[in-house]
């Protein structure tokens, strides 16, 4: 596993981590603890020594399971975590008072003395523009509470007023095959700023693995059903705000014209990620140890080749960019 910097301040991390949304069963099938652990231990045998979590998985969960495994480890993990979506803050009751209870709250269940990375969890643009979330931020990082603090959020807007704020370390974004408007937008002020990107969602809610058809069905409680239209929350979480359909037909034009003989799908959506030196580590979910294995390998791959780039590139342009809904 090869190691990128997060931020021209911050620390070292895997290129490949670990998304820990699937934890905390908010959705799909429930992992027990003993599953969990297996998957966690998988991915730091495999080299994957950052994991991301939030204080809403699983209603703490993610967190509290993390917490627990962190005492087992002996290889050094850096977690990052976030605040504002759970409902004693979001949508509009965002306060000092709240962001460290919350994160008091957060560092008993990760069972440490300070976070690594608090992240702002798509909270409101109007507070990111108001800016004093991010005092709160400061205030807390020199208390000693927060080591780093940076933001996830939904567009390149959102991204380039964090990117003005001082101390900011990282932003977290979704950038995939399917939403490539980051790539000169975003990434070369995050660049010139020494800001860290953290990739989410890089296969699409699992489109750009191949394996789903027009047949494909998910559980009632599964983001992928609920929200596949922006039903919940920004469409742009679920299946990078494609239609469904849609995205299966795009996901079939790549096998047929672009994919290289010898790579699957996941390989090319994630290699395709970790090609810009924009991007600090990728963050896919897993709920197996074999998926976390498929996942870390990918980091010992050769970067695609500049014709597949081009191809996956006009495909976007052409065809792709057109279909994306939702906030980008």
């Amino acid at each position: 596993m090869k190691t990128r910097k997060l931020g021209d301040n911050g620390f070292n991390v895997s290129e490949v981590g670990l998304g820990c949304w699937q934890l905390g069963a908010d959705w799909g099938d429930d992992i027990s603890k003993e599953k969990a652990f297996k998957i966690l231990d998988e991915a730091v045998k495999n080299g994957i020594t950052f994991f991301d979590t939030a204080d809403v998985y699983g209603n703490g969960k993610s967190e509290s399971l993390i917490g627990e495994f962190l005492k087992t480890c002996d290889t050094p993990i850096r977690v990052a975590t976030k605040f504002g979506r759970a409902a004693n803050s979001y949508p509009d009751k965002y306060s000092k008072a709240i962001l460290r209870q919350t994160v008091e709250e957060s560092i008993a269940r990760l069972g440490v003395a300070s976070l690594d990375l608090l992240q702002l969890h798509c909270i409101p643009t109007e507070y990111l523009k108001d800016g004093a979330i991010f005092n709160w931020l400061r205030e807390l990082q020199q208390e000693g509470l927060i080591k780093h603090f940076g933001a996830s959020v939904e567009t390149v807007e959102e991204g380039l007023i964090c990117i003005e704020q001082e101390g900011l370390l990282s932003l977290q974004v979704i950038f995939n095959v399917f939403r490539q408007k980051l790539i000169s937008e975003l990434f070369p002020k995050a660049k010139e700023k020494g800001v860290g990107i953290i990739v989410r969602l890089p296969l699409a809610s699992g489109l750009l693995t191949g394996k789903f058809n027009a047949n494909t069905t998910f559980p009632e409680n599964d983001h992928r059903n609920y929200n596949k239209d922006g039903e919940a929350f920004n469409v742009g979480e679920t299946f990078a705000g494609l239609p469904f359909l849609d995205g299966l037909n795009f996901v079939e034009t790549i096998k047929d014209d672009i994919l290289p003989n010898d790579l699957n799908m996941v390989q090319l959506a994630l290699r395709y990620i970790l090609d810009f030196d924009a991007v600090s580590t990728i963050i896919p979910g897993a709920s197996s140890e074999n998926q976390v294995i498929s996942n870390a390998s990918v980091s010992s791959l050769d970067n695609l080749s500049n014709e597949t780039h081009k191809k996956l590139k006009a495909l976007y342009t052409n065809e792709i960019a057109s279909k994306i809904r939702g906030g980008y």
